[in-house]
């Protein structure tokens, strides 16, 4: 008996690792090498029952690169219910150009300290300065308090542009995934409204569409699943998403209008679940008019450049990201 139950032992421990290789060749297919990390093994989906535990996961800071500064300021009374991290270059002109950031995490978690590895490399390679905000997050805050608290920031941070050494010509908008989306939808509110004025978008596989919870493409999808758009989604709009319009705003990719918008930079990966999207909304852009440079990274899943940061892969993709924020941003002679 002892000897049947340790060959059936030995077989089930056979069969589990056979099972976990072919788990890993189908989780690494198609991404380059300088991308893989254990971290695409393990299944993690984000929903109400691990939310606490991915908001912590998340917020974790990371640190800023050499060569730059990072200050945290807070608006105060009168000002809007933010946290502004302002991230310097040592060496930058006063007054020079910026970058309004706004951080990922599905609309329901994440904190700009999560993104300062990224926000100072920008400022350090553009000779910029990134100003990222906070924002408050779904479900406990739905539409339209992420994109309420993000105007209000960008418009502060115009108010004063002066004592920040900021051009108040020159502040860029920008953010990445749900921050992307953020920032796509900031960009159509300023239009709309008659917001601050923005020279250049900056977004980076962003989370445009609720409509590709209705209609996932097919394939795996690492780091952000279907299953966790559609909880990020359903928090933010306070329902699931379906066909009915939205509200103005709530989600860039429902505007019918893209003409007058700034010129843009979009990257993602063609291995990520918005890759779909980016592409569709890039080239609706550019059916309005608009300069767009699209840049899509065979095997990049979502988040790979923070997943991985010192990959050559990154490093070329936040490169892109720098020289378009350099040449978009350079002083008119």
């Amino acid at each position: 008996m002892r000897r049947t139950i340790g060959l059936l032992t030995a077989v089930a421990a056979i069969g589990a690792a056979a099972a976990a290789a072919r788990h890993a060749r189908r989780s690494f297919e198609g991404v380059p090498a300088d991308l893989r990390s254990p971290a695409l093994l393990v299944p993690f989906q984000v929903d109400d029952r691990v939310l606490g535990v991915a908001r912590r996961v998340i917020s974790r800071p990371t640190p800023p690169v050499g060569g730059t500064t990072v200050t945290e300021l807070l608006p105060g009374e009168g000002g809007p219910p933010v946290r502004l991290l302002v991230v310097e270059p040592e060496r930058r002109d006063r007054p020079g150009p910026a970058l309004f950031f706004i951080h990922g995490g599905g609309l329901v978690m994440g904190v700009p300290d999560g993104s300062i590895d990224v926000c100072s490399r920008l400022a350090r390679d553009a000779g910029v300065t990134v100003v990222a905000t906070s924002y408050r997050l779904a479900p406990e805050h739905p539409y339209p308090a992420a994109i309420d608290d993000c105007a209000a920031a960008l418009a502060w941070v115009h108010d004063h542009a002066e004592d920040l050494g900021i051009d108040p010509t020159r502040i860029a908008v920008g953010g990445a995934s749900a921050g992307g989306g953020l920032a796509a939808a900031l960009c159509q509110r300023a239009r709309d409204e008659g917001g601050p004025s923005v020279p250049f978008q900056l977004l980076v596989y962003p989370m445009l569409d609720d409509r590709t919870v209705l209609h996932p493409p097919p394939g795996r999808f690492a780091v952000w699943t279907p299953t966790s758009n559609r909880f990020g989604w359903t928090s933010y709009l306070g329902h699931a998403p379906g066909p009915d319009p939205l509200p103005p705003h709530a989600a860039a990719a429902r505007c019918a209008d893209l003409s007058g918008l700034p010129p843009a930079w979009i990257g993602v990966g063609d291995r990520d679940l918005f890759q779909d999207e980016d592409v569709t909304y890039a080239r609706r852009l550019e059916d309005a008019g608009v300069t767009v440079e699209l840049v899509v990274v065979p095997g990049m899943y979502h988040g790979a450049d923070a997943v991985v940061p010192g990959s050559s892969t990154s490093a070329r993709f936040i490169g892109s990201m720098a020289d378009a924020l350099r040449t978009a941003l350079a002083p008119v002679p």
